[in-house]
């Protein structure tokens, strides 16, 4: 095998990580044509590994089925109020892709966002009363810390990582309970947040023209980096989509955002004095980190190598690629993700209690993830997945409250659309080659 030879670790890291995402039928030639570009789209399609294009058309169907049966479901108030109930679920599914890509679970997330939002607003309160900036970065990184703690059990002794985030669910529950106690021994076990600052991450929102001026910067900023990007790769000789399809991308993502600032920026404020609109603070906080996260898992030999562990670990081994440490840096990164999830949760609240039920905010941060397209078994998934699988959540969470059906329905429904997501994963996985 090549890649036990001397002198070939470079190689052998490059094939690693490029059978980590092996496509499942050939891509289209360099120089390709819209048209060779749309007849290799199809082929994917038919072989089973069809994107994002079921979540898409599900997330349709379900918007579909919502407004029909309540005509408020499609309003400003109510859209720019699920976006504030699905930032959370995105976040902790976001923070659930670092650790499915290698194959691997955290069923800890929902408790760890809980300790990063319990010393945030700790920290925060009186008696301390600290600014907002130390109280965020100290919460965040007590979850970081904890990432470290539990990758370093797994990858350091070998631990299976479903056996030691389980154990991490329950003890970090006691861990809150006794922090949150400990704090508000006289408020029934509620830690009330009253920094207006970290209350606007995701209840304030900021003026209608600066909301313009966001979007305007974040769709010029796209189209700036996908044409020098395209231009970079047709230098290089590669693969590079053709310039029609890349203008599709921005004009969807530039209408995409105008519809965005149109619905926040009307009046939701219907029994307030004063005129309630502007897009959420939450928004940029959301899509700064998906960009971030994005970049780091396909701009960087981080990323690149969580993939080729995720597709062969073994092959990544022998590759010369340092598995442990990118399994411990990868748990890291989910904790540290499950820590600003937690802190939007807290800051939607306006507080952060001893009941908190991180269980159940575990099982939606793996359906997210799952439900946007990553998979359970390693080597494919993308931060968009998280975000897509997490507007899918917030979507039958919000649209079942608002038409009355009971915590039971929806919680049923949402395992059927997990189940179905999964479905598609095992029928994709047997399209790809072996």
């Amino acid at each position: 095998m090549a890649v036990d030879e001397p002198g070939t670790v470079v190689t052998g890291a490059v094939a690693a990580e490029a059978a980590a995402d092996q496509p499942a039928v050939p891509p289209p030639p360099v120089g390709a044509s819209m048209s060779e570009y749309t007849q290799a789209w199809f082929r994917q399609v038919r072989s089973g590994d069809s994107g994002v294009l079921p979540v898409v058309i599900g997330l349709v169907i379900i918007v579909i089925i919502f407004q029909s049966q309540s005509s408020v479901f499609l309003s400003a108030g109510n859209l720019v109020n699920l976006i504030q109930q699905g930032a959370p679920f995105v976040l902790l599914g976001m923070a659930e892709v670092f650790v499915l890509l290698l194959g691997e679970i955290d069923l800890s997330v929902g408790f760890v966002a809980g300790i990063g939002a319990v010393i945030m607003a700790t920290l925060a309160t009186a008696p301390h009363n600290l600014g907002w900036p130390i109280a965020v970065l100290a919460g965040l990184a007590a979850t970081a810390a904890i990432g470290l703690v539990q990758g370093g059990l797994i990858t350091r002794l070998g631990l299976p990582s479903f056996v030691v985030t389980l154990a991490g669910l329950l003890g970090w529950e006691g861990a809150l309970i006794a922090l949150v106690n400990l704090q508000s021994s006289s408020n029934g076990g509620t830690i009330r947040i009253d920094n207006p600052v970290i209350i606007d991450f995701v209840n304030g929102s900021m003026s209608p023209t600066l909301g313009w001026i966001v979007v305007g910067v974040g769709v010029g900023a796209f189209a700036v980096i996908s044409l020098l990007r395209d231009r970079r790769r047709r230098a290089s000789g590669l693969v590079t989509p053709p310039l029609t399809l890349t203008l599709l991308k921005i004009a969807v993502t530039a209408i995409a955002g105008v519809v965005l600032v149109v619905i926040c920026n009307k009046n939701r404020g219907v029994l307030a004095i004063a005129p309630v609109k502007g897009m959420p603070w939450v928004v940029p906080i959301v899509v700064g980190l998906l960009l971030a996260w994005t970049l780091l898992l396909g701009r960087t030999q981080f990323g690149r190598y969580v993939y080729a562990i995720g597709g062969n670990a073994e092959a990544a081994r022998r590759a010369g690629i340092n598995v442990r440490r990118i399994r411990l840096l990868s748990f890291m990164f989910c904790s540290l993700t499950a820590g600003v999830g937690g802190i939007i949760y807290a800051s939607r609240l306006g507080s952060i209690s001893n009941n908190i039920d991180g269980g159940t905010l575990v099982l939606y941060a793996v359906a997210a993830a799952v439900i946007g397209g990553t998979s359970l078994f390693g080597g494919r998934g993308k931060m968009l997945h998280a975000l897509l699988g997490g507007v899918v959540v917030a979507t039958i969470f919000n649209g079942m409250g608002l038409i009355g059906l009971s915590a039971a329905t929806q919680d049923m429904v949402t395992a059927l659309v997990l189940l179905a997501a999964v479905a598609v994963d095992a029928v994709a996985r047997r399209g790809r080659p072996t």
